[in-house]
């Protein structure tokens, strides 16, 4: 079981690489955008731990024997809630009166960055 400082330090750098992507991809042309998927990545995975330690949750930590994406069920619960949260906080917020694909495909890599620094950074 990860404890609150991981949790937070997770949270953290799924924030800075999901913002760091959406602006490469928008090349910083919708901060609010930008913005909100950063929130979302935050959120997201910041949730999804807090549930698995208030469950105590362990079991959802074992990694598939898969080398090269070694993958668990509590990193995938981190970019299944990023991508939730996403989805959500652009569909709603400042992506609202765009179309339905634009505002997944943003939500997408939110969820993807979440995913891959649970992965392989924390």
């Amino acid at each position: 079981m990860i404890g609150w400082a991981q949790i937070i330090y997770g949270a953290v750098l799924s924030a800075l690489v999901a913002g760091l992507l959406l602006a490469a991809v928008l090349r910083g042309r919708r901060p609010l955008v930008i913005a909100t998927g950063t929130l979302a990545a935050a959120l997201g995975p910041l949730t999804w731990n807090a549930i698995l330690r208030a469950a105590h949750g362990d079991q959802f930590f074992t990694d598939a024997p898969l080398v090269v994406f070694p993958v668990s069920w509590q990193d995938t619960g981190s970019g299944v809630f990023a991508l939730a949260a996403a989805t959500l906080g652009l569909g709603l917020g400042p992506l609202r009166t765009e179309p339905a694909r634009r505002a997944a495909v943003y939500a997408l890599l939110v969820g993807v960055a979440a995913l891959v620094v649970d992965v392989y950074l924390y």
